[in-house]
């Protein structure tokens, strides 16, 4: 029987989960067995697990669990070196060249297990079938508003942390914007039709924020553009890759600009295609805003695990786009999991 192992997640700020009480039903009913971890910080509360059927394990106990169970989380797991005997669905960040990531196919190399990197899980025609882009891009943007109605106190952005719904979200946000006593900001969303840029828009627009809305049209020419600099916040949705314009070269920091704060919810400051190139490092919760720039100011928010801001919306919204394919694990050798596990054995080939 096909066994799925659903971990608790041991990276800081964390609360989010990609299997929902529900979707466990679904997956109990179709016969595969569904074990979820005890977790101190999850969203989601047990409750629903135990009511669904499912078997509870205590936290962090996976390395334990039986050999043939699949292990299911989000986010890296400790590096502490140790194998990887199992099979193990989650955001591994190891196919790009990363140091860590390198580091991780090392341990999958020395226990003989298996990585489905959830980016990598795409369709015959090579879409992401499941993606938390929507909830990076709301809030993304929502930060770098809160770095700009920051700007207007003459101070820089403070910690941020996780929120029940969006609702408290939006009630916060308002009340920031409305206290600065400037009018709203306008803001350009590059990358605009996706779900990053479509997210972003949202946010800006339930704050009253104008927002110009570019995508692979506009920025056909191949930048950088100045009609960034026009306005107050720029918000990158595009993920680097050959090709890519670079959207704000190094040259803008010294520019005539009314861009004061950007949001770079795609956050690949290490890449060789970086489209926003004054920054060289992801920002964090507690440091959430960069100042690259002194007169005028400039801000950039980069923090790369945005969606886990609202994790109840981003886990019923992520965990509906992959139960599809968490039915098919039956079957490992066909369809998303045999094409992730294509790319897993491609890169293991490099080592």
């Amino acid at each position: 029987m096909t066994h799925l192992w659903v971990r608790a997640e041991q990276r800081p700020n964390e609360d989010r989960v990609g299997l929902t009480p529900e979707g466990a039903k679904a997956l109990l009913d179709a016969g595969i067995r569904v074990t979820v971890e005890e977790s101190s910080v999850r969203a989601i509360p047990m409750q629903g697990y135990r009511d669904a059927g499912c078997e509870i394990a205590a936290e962090n106990t996976w390395p334990d669990a039986p050999s043939d169970a699949i292990i299911f989380g989000l986010k890296e797991l400790p590096e502490d070196g140790t194998p990887l005997p199992h099979k193990h669905i989650m955001f591994g960040h190891a196919f790009k060249g990363q140091h860590s990531g390198k580091a991780l196919l090392e341990r999958f190399k020395a226990g003989g297990g298996t990585l489905y990197d959830l980016e990598y899980l795409v369709d015959e025609a090579g879409r992401r079938v499941a993606a938390f882009g929507y909830w990076a891009g709301y809030a993304g943007a929502a930060v770098t508003l809160k770095a700009w109605a920051a700007q207007q106190r003459r101070d820089i952005c403070g910690p941020v942390g996780v929120y029940p719904g969006k609702d408290t979200l939006l009630s916060e946000l308002g009340a920031e914007l409305d206290a600065s006593g400037a009018d709203r900001p306008t803001a350009i969303v590059i990358g605009a039709l996706g779900r990053v840029g479509t997210g972003a828009a949202d946010l800006c627009e339930a704050m009253g924020v104008t927002v110009t809305k570019w995508d692979m049209d506009e920025t056909a020419s191949g930048g950088p553009f100045p009609e960034i600099l026009n306005h107050d916040l720029f918000l990158n949705c595009i993920f680097a890759r050959p090709g890519t314009p670079v959207f704000v070269p190094q040259s803008a920091l010294d520019a005539d600009r009314k861009l004061t704060a950007i949001g770079d919810v795609a956050c690949d400051p290490d890449s060789d295609y970086n489209p926003v190139a004054v920054y060289d490092r992801a920002t964090t919760w507690d440091a959430p805003a960069l100042r690259v720039a002194d007169a005028p100011v400039l801000d950039v928010m980069a923090i790369d695990n945005l969606p886990s801001m609202l994790p109840v919306e981003s886990s019923h919204d992520y965990a509906g786009q992959l139960l599809a394919s968490l039915l098919t694990l039956t079957d490992l050798d066909a369809g998303v999991w045999g094409r992730a596990d294509a790319t897993f054995q491609h890169h293991m080939q490099d080592l």
